[in-house]
């Protein structure tokens, strides 16, 4: 075998690696927001689901970009974990599309068709509205032409006349079940290291349809890519919380399962699929016809592919249940719940899903941002209650990792809203994305706000001299309106845009605003008047000030969110 034939075949298993990754990109971009309300609409019962996971994955033509969203969705808390199941369940159906693609694409050669394609696509991308559609053909041409080249190069290596690697597949015995067990290891860490079934699929096809592996053997790589492949949505689910590593364990549970049932009527399945499609499994090289039954063996692994997921559902379908229990009994959440440690919750480092479901992932990180300055404000108000000293060191200790917590996040959700943007977006989503960059600005200098009201209640309760009761009284008025907008910013997160009334926040910001002036003219009124002194009366108004400050970063994030301004209300 030529080094050049070598070069080709890697080069051939490349382009369709790539041409898939591009083809079911540009249709996730395209149907990013389509895809998120189908999950979130059509999962509300066990067999809706299964039909959406089959349904999307065929769609976008990956099981990988179904269960590495499905994880994100479970993660997000936006799918139960019975529902996500279902969904894996049907993604696994869904991708068998893939092999009956490259089976075509075995029997014939379709090279051809892809320069018209070609031709189209660049027109097509540049063109601005069309340019999704244009990555599309180039990546399903690419895909073919790949598919096209791997056949040609199955050919040029003339595999059957290949002493060697006749020889190498001749010394495993075809009936021996250690075998079996052998090319479905080779099956599976093959798909690990490639991280692309379709790529060893493609690979199965040229040995079997070229006469050199048999189609036992061939079929159990196929089992083998079928436990690689969850390899992904493990990896997608480690930064995850616990439920999404449970969505993950159970994709690979479904897989596993199913193998080992498999495995059990090994070669009665086989055969019984083999006579579906036509293809005779006793007939000798030296027979007339043996080419022609040769070529059914790509269709005879893409049904087969089909078979054992449509089986295996079946069989699983009925005991979802069980599965949950089982993972959940696998999976412990952890035992540490401290908040107080920097974590993300919701956007997962290493894997980049599709800019639709990114953004979703970071707007749930500023919500959660959102709640996590809240408290931080519900510790200021308690530590303007305290008297014992040991307590309060604590308490203002708690506010100080707060604000070093609130600093790492606005860093970090910015840092991912940075990658997101480096990918092709529509205005609506660079908009969302300006939006929730000034959001975590805005939430940071609340945080900052917090931090300051902290510092002040530290240096009266560090002095000789405390606050009036009727200053009591007004601090926890301001306290009161300025714990109301937090609430009203963080409802703001959880709701549709629709369902919010901005006014509301505007209105309590007018409230402060106002509270302010007539404290401020008070002040200035009281400390003349000798009822307390010009220090305590400056750490009064500090706290009173700070308050105001706060309300109007609460009122920035809401015109950020809404995309309006307070003048305009």
């Amino acid at each position: 075998m030529s080094i050049w034939i070598f070069f080709k075949l890697i080069g051939a298993l490349a382009l369709l690696m790539f041409g898939m990754k591009s083809m079911s990109d540009s249709l996730q971009k395209m149907a990013g927001p389509q895809l998120r309300h189908i999950l979130g609409a059509m999962t509300t019962n066990r067999f809706t689901g299964i039909l959406t996971g089959t349904f999307i994955t065929a769609a976008v033509q990956s099981s990988t970009a179904t269960t590495v969203m499905t994880v994100s969705f479970v993660n997000a808390g936006l799918l139960t974990l019975v529902q996500a199941i279902s969904v894996i369940m049907g993604a696994n159906i869904g991708t068998t599309l893939t092999a009956w693609i490259m089976s075509a694409g075995f029997s014939f050669n379709i090279t051809d068709f892809v320069w018209p394609a070609f031709f189209i696509g660049i027109i097509l991308i540049y063109s601005k509205k069309r340019k999704l559609i244009g990555d599309f053909l180039f990546g399903i041409s690419f895909m073919f032409l790949g598919l096209g080249t791997l056949r040609q190069a199955g050919i040029d290596m003339d595999l059957a006349h290949n002493q060697p690697v006749l020889d190498f597949f001749a010394s495993f015995d075809p009936n021996s079940f250690v075998t079996t067990i052998v090319f479905l290891l080779i099956g599976s860490v093959l798909t690990m290291c490639v991280q692309s079934s379709a790529a060893i699929m493609a690979i199965t096809m040229i040995l079997c349809s070229t006469g050199v592996l048999p189609i036992y053997q061939g079929i159990a790589l196929v089992m083998g890519e079928n436990i690689g492949t969850t390899v992904t949505s493990n990896l997608a689910a480690l930064t995850a919380n616990a439920q999404a590593r449970r969505a993950a364990l159970a994709h690979m549970f479904f897989n596993v399962f199913g193998v080992l049932w498999v495995l059990v009527i090994f070669k009665p399945f086989i055969n019984m699929v083999c006579g579906w499609v036509g293809y005779d499994v006793d007939m000798a090289k030296s027979e007339p016809g043996f080419l022609a039954n040769a070529a059914k063996l790509s269709f005879v692994l893409a049904a087969f592919h089909t078979s054992f997921n449509l089986a295996n559902t079946c069989i699983l379908v009925g005991f979802i249940r069980w599965i949950e229990k089982f993972v959940c009994w696998a999976i412990k959440p952890k035992t540490n719940k401290d908040e107080e440690d920097f974590r993300l919750r919701f956007i997962q480092a290493g894997i980049m899903k599709t800019p639709e479901l990114s953004v979703l992932e970071a707007q749930k990180e500023i919500s959660c941002f959102g709640e996590r300055i809240q408290r931080m404000f519900g510790m200021v108000m308690e530590l303007l209650e305290t008297k014992d000293n040991e307590t309060f060191v604590k308490l203002f200790t708690r506010i100080e990792k707060y604000e070093s917590i609130s600093d790492n996040m606005e860093i970090e959700i910015a840092k991912y809203l940075d990658q997101v943007s480096n990918a092709h977006l529509s205005d609506e989503t660079k908009g969302k994305i300006r939006a929730m960059l000034r959001e975590i600005s805005e939430i940071e200098s609340i945080g900052d706000s917090c931090y300051n009201l902290a510092r002040t209640i530290n240096r009266r309760h560090s002095g000789k001299e405390d606050f009036t009761a009727e200053q009591y009284d007004h601090i926890h008025q301001m306290f009161g309106l300025t714990n109301d907008a937090l609430t009203h910013m963080n409802i703001m997160f959880v709701k549709s845009r629709e369902a919010i009334d901005a006014n509301a926040s505007f209105n309590i910001e007018n409230e402060i605003n106002n509270y302010r002036n007539q404290l401020k003219t008070q002040n200035i009124s009281d400390v003349n008047e000798h009822r307390y002194t010009y220090a305590i009366g400056t750490m009064y108004m500090d706290i009173i000030g700070e308050c105001e400050k706060l309300g109007d970063y609460v009122v920035n994030v809401v015109e950020a969110r809404m995309g309006t301004r307070q003048h305009a209300a």
